[in-house]
């Protein structure tokens, strides 16, 4: 059974989820026009900012991908991308010293690094050098949770947890930070999913589009490029780079991952099944796995879970439902909606056999976990590589809940993702190499 601390913390995270949930539904009458920005994060909610220089192994960046919405991606870029046989010594020359502030004639020549181009991020942090050869790492996209209407890509909880994951599975980790309920409802959050799975490929597209690009100026899609010598990027008439240095040194899209937490379980499915859909449009971008962790399944036919553990910890049945009526469109609601039931009679899309590999974790005290282990059981029907994993004793969000981070039952989780992760990104002839 869980600890003790846990019961108390479940309780008072209920009472607290529970009042937001009800003070959303008062104040965002489902007629109410949607907010098509949105907003990707809550204000009352811990943050963590982003981090450009390698603290803890990982350096991480915030961008802003679309400029109509609020959907944004946070970086994790682990030092091993600096190639592990590079000594440490040379490794400070792709490290950008602090900015100098000096209004003396000499300062744009301090900010050189030690190759003599000024490459170097304005705000101090890690950039690669374009004269050193670099590391090319799978990319995971990550999907957080919170019941659709909380978390976030910046969120302090969900830093820590990808901060974790991009140093264990030695990949970098795209965190969404998708639209938020209710301001915006099913489908957005489904829609930022795959938007951001085309960006991975306009931005491979683009990195290669550097590499072919001449000295003089060039057209693209009807925009004026101009390839800036010294960083070697594409930028638009009005001088903003297109092209986003971090993923273009380090990143191989041919290896991508999809990793949902709780509700963005539901996200990464859906995304996987357009990836299928797409096929080669989405070239050079290959989804090659996913994994679903404690995905937010329901349906209108309870499991026997669902009956048993309907007041389970944290997100219990009565405050996902609250969840769900957030989410959904009122004309749309249905607990066997394809957003909600991976397996009801109106999914559309690919058939299951189509699907990437799937790993899924359950915890043995989460009312949600009969169902997820169903849709696994259908994926391996169809000789879909789909193993469960599930833990003893162990509440929804058990690995990525803010309290139970540091748990060695939340590392453990961690390692056993890599384990299997590790099967489909390592290298031909290096699978085993973990």
């Amino acid at each position: 059974m869980p600890s003790v601390a846990v019961k108390l913390y479940s309780v008072f995270f209920k009472l607290l989820l529970k009042h937001r949930l009800q003070s959303l539904i008062s104040i965002s009458p489902d007629h109410a026009p949607p907010d098509s920005f949105g907003v990707s994060t809550r204000s009352d909610e811990s943050v963590a900012a982003a981090n450009p220089s390698f603290a803890d192994g990982v350096a991480t960046k915030d961008i802003h991908i679309d400029p109509m919405t609020s959907l944004t991606v946070r970086i994790f870029l682990p030092e091993s991308a600096l190639s592990p046989t590079e000594p440490r010594s040379d490794r400070r020359h792709s490290l950008t010293p602090p900015l100098n502030h000096s209004s003396s004639p000499a300062a744009p020549e301090s900010r050189r690094n030690s190759y003599g181009s000024e490459n170097l991020e304005p705000y101090g942090g890690y950039a690669p050098s374009p004269k050193r050869s670099s590391r090319k790492l799978p990319v995971m996209l990550q999907f957080h949770g919170g019941g659709w209407v909380s978390g976030g890509s910046d969120s302090a909880a969900n830093d820590f947890f990808c901060r974790r994951i991009a140093k264990v599975c030695d990949v970098i980790v795209l965190a969404v930070g998708y639209r938020l309920a209710p301001e915006n409802r099913y489908p957005a959050a489904f829609e930022d999913g795959v938007k951001v799975l085309h960006w991975l490929g306009k931005q491979a597209n683009l990195a290669d589009c550097c590499k072919s690009l001449g000295n003089n100026n060039r057209r693209l899609n009807g925009v004026e490029l101009k390839k800036v010598n010294v960083q070697g990027h594409i930028v638009d008439a009005f001088g903003a780079s297109m092209v986003e240095p971090w993923l273009a040194a380090h990143a191989d899209p041919s290896r991508c991952v999809l990793l949902g937490v709780s509700c963005g379980g539901n996200i990464a499915d859906y995304v996987a099944r357009k990836a299928v859909e797409a096929g080669k449009l989405l070239d050079p971008v290959k989804v090659v796995a996913q994994v679903l962790m404690y995905p937010f399944f329901i349906g209108n036919n309870p499991t026997q879970s669902e009956i048993k553990l309907a007041n389970s910890y944290f997100y219990d049945k009565p405050v996902s439902v609250l969840a769900w009526k957030l989410f959904l469109p009122e004309k749309e609601f249905d607990f066997d909606h394809p957003a909600a039931n991976p397996l009801a009679h109106n999914r559309s899309g690919p058939p299951l056999k189509l699907m990437p590999p799937t790993l899924t974790v359950v915890a043995e005290h989460d009312w949600m976990r009969d169902r997820a282990i169903a849709y696994a059981e259908e994926l391996r029907k169809v000789n879909v590589d789909s193993p469960v994993l599930e833990y003893k004793d162990a509440v929804h969000e058990f690995a990525t809940l803010d309290m139970l981070l540091k748990t060695p039952q939340a590392q453990a989780c961690a390692e056993d993702i890599a384990i299997w992760v590790k099967k489909y990104i390592s290298l031909r002839g290096h699978e085993f190499s973990y």
